[in-house]
């Protein structure tokens, strides 16, 4: 009897806070449907993706930093890191939508500000560099995704529809519409065609921007070579006339 006391009272538990993470965090449970396509229920996303989970502890955590009391705020972001492997720190600025995928080794710094429809994928660090003090990390504009392992690190703004390639470091602003790759950064393309909605999730086809300077070398070097070739053999036609 007990023991079925304390399932029913679990089950209760358990759609209580199912129906809460509804109502409160829709739109996050939204950018997990649609961008991940492991995804197969709003249940599933609820109970079982350590990302989503990040994101509703850190809204707690981030208003209890705002009514002054930073000690349980980042107490609790500690405790949410050890649970999950993704540190938010209270201080971030965070809008709607955010998807961290998979997101173990992910750290977001406490003046970074992100905006709506981000995707961050695992080991992505939003960073700062040395120990200066004030906004010293980066801002994201909304429809920006960036890949496993990136680094973007100080006081800079990465624009709006951004893709940052997966291990990239960022060091320096970026523009609206970019794809940035290498290291440092390098921005490869401008204002490239994108998939519906403003996110574009496909890591398969980021250009290579030292590729791309090499092959334009190699068809300049191949140019003057065959200008050269074809001045030797007019030079080599004129002296056979003479003779």
């Amino acid at each position: 009897m007990i023991f079925l006391t304390v399932l029913i009272w679990i089950a209760v538990f358990l759609v209580i806070y199912y129906m809460t993470m509804r109502l409160f965090f829709e739109d996050e449970i939204k950018a997990a449907m649609d961008r991940d396509p492991a995804a197969t229920s709003y249940v599933e996303v609820v109970f079982t993706y350590s990302g989503f989970h990040a994101i509703t502890a850190y809204r707690i955590t981030h208003r209890l930093s705002k009514m002054k009391m930073p000690f349980l705020s980042r107490y609790l972001s500690q405790l949410v890191k050890w649970v999950t492997g993704i540190e938010i720190h209270p201080g971030a600025q965070i809008g709607h939508g955010l998807f961290i995928d998979h997101g173990m080794g992910v750290v977001i710094g406490e003046t970074a500000v992100i905006g709506d429809n981000v995707t961050l994928f695992q080991g992505v660090t939003l960073g700062g560099t040395g120990k200066e003090r004030g906004k010293r990390h980066p801002t994201l504009g909304n429809n920006v995704v960036v890949g496993a392992g990136a680094k973007i690190l100080g006081n800079i703004n990465i624009g709006n529809n951004v893709m940052v390639g997966a291990n990239a470091v960022v060091l320096r602003d970026v523009p609206d519409d970019s794809t940035v790759v290498g290291v440092p950064g390098r921005v490869a393309k401008r204002r490239g065609k994108r998939l519906p909605g403003g996110v574009n999730l496909d890591h398969s086809s980021l250009p290579d921007p030292l590729q791309q300077a090499l092959e334009r070398l190699q068809h300049e070097i191949d140019h003057i070579e065959s200008e050269i070739q074809d001045h030797h053999e007019k030079a080599k036609e004129e002296r056979e006339k003479k003779d």
